[in-house]
């Protein structure tokens, strides 16, 4: 029994090496984006910011994207306080005295005491029902902007003219383990995220940093149809998007844009924060985002599986890492200019000691994520 699971894996690890390989060739093919030195500042932005208990964060945040090089009057930030316990509302409510296109809106004047799964989804949904903007941005509170943000999505709305566009997000690395381990997992999300979307495939994303027109939102229903979901806010709405706008989708690849944001500071926030993620892996009507995910999960369940195993059978370690080993350096191939265009190169290093800590993870968040329970901004999600 054990060499036909030895052979079923060699085989699905292959298909895995040439999907990393083709995410390769897309990334590589992907250009840096320049904005044209000819054009003036027009487009008109609502930045929604959902927050709950963020006061160690939301003062930064803010004062990230309203000192954009970008002009005031084209821009607004709308904070929705979802229901926080700390000092965020007066943090907030402060930083209004010194900017006039800061506004403050409160989740609980709309819900009536309403209890529901998707605080976020109704939050930006409340949000854009009270913006002036023609286009909607959305980041988190606990990011941070870099003062061209703006201005590099209007160049590239001006130039494309898209209806989506997502953009590059990424941790900041604080010399720790998890850090490092976290570091090392975004990468490769991010350069695939990148890949899938330019090349015009997988509606891949990340809330931190997307940007769509007000009325796109309007038209495909806003979030109907995904707003009992906790999760999905970005990357089940790209697909709606996709669906009634097939060309309409971009990716904006320039360093200046990438919004960062600090990794999970435990284990406990890290597991639930990616079974979030993966608790919408099966509500994605795109059906290739599925595959690989499911592609994904069983290369990384059967080699958990054959680590195990290996140890009763004869050179089962040696053929453990063999294919660990081809897997480690296909997946270098990506993760080496995805790590130069985020300046983590350093980092890959711990790369393939990370290879059997990941391999547990994927199994254990991909199963909780459909079938378990998850603890996220101090509530029970399901």
């Amino acid at each position: 029994m054990y060499w036909p699971v030895v052979v079923i894996t060699a085989v699905l690890l292959l298909a895995y090496c040439l999907l990393i390989l083709i995410y390769r060739h897309w990334y590589l093919g992907l250009p840096l984006f320049q904005a044209g030195n000819d054009l003036q500042p027009k487009t008109i932005f609502s930045i929604i910011i959902p927050a709950r208990n963020e006061e160690d964060n939301i003062r930064n945040c803010l004062h990230s994207i309203l000192q954009q090089n970008y002009p005031a009057e084209l821009f607004e930030v709308i904070v929705i306080n979802d229901h926080s316990t700390d000092q965020t509302e007066s943090i907030i409510r402060s930083m209004q005295q010194e900017y006039s296109n800061l506004y403050l809106l409160n989740l609980t004047d709309y819900l009536d005491g309403k209890q529901l799964n998707a605080y976020k989804k109704k939050a930006i949904e409340i949000a854009i029902s009270q913006s002036k903007g023609v286009w909607i941005v959305t980041t988190d509170a606990d990011c941070m902007a870099g003062d061209q943000w703006l201005t590099l999505y209007d160049a590239f709305i001006q130039e494309k003219q898209p209806v989506f566009v997502a953009a590059p997000v990424m941790f900041t690395d604080q010399h720790s383990f998890l850090s490092t381990f976290q570091l090392l997992d975004f990468l490769s999300l991010q350069g695939i995220t990148a890949a899938a979307v330019s090349a015009g495939h997988h509606t891949m994303c990340n809330g931190a940093n997307i940007a769509y027109r007000k009325d796109a939102f309007y038209e495909v229903g806003q979030f109907k149809g995904i707003d009992n979901l906790a999760s999905g806010d970005d990357m089940l709405l790209m697909h709606k998007m996709k669906q009634k706008y097939p060309e309409g989708l971009g990716y904006l690849f320039s360093r200046e844009v990438i919004v960062t944001t600090a990794p999970m500071p435990n284990w406990k926030s890290f597991f639930n924060q990616r079974i979030r993620w993966a608790s919408k892996a099966d509500k994605y009507k795109d059906k290739s985002i599925f595959w690989v995910l499911a592609l994904v999960y069983a290369v990384n369940a059967l080699l958990l599986l054959l680590l195990v195993w290996g140890l009763f059978e004869e050179n089962g370690i040696y053929n453990w890492l063999v294919l660990v080993i081809a897997k480690t350096i296909i997946e270098l191939s990506l993760m080496i200019p995805v790590a130069k265009f985020y300046g983590h190169v350093k980092i890959l290093l711990w790369f393939p000691l990370m290879q059997p800590f990941h391999m547990l993870y994927t199994v254990i968040a991909g199963w909780l994520g459909k079938f378990g329970t998850y603890q996220w901004k101090g509530r029970k999600v399901h």
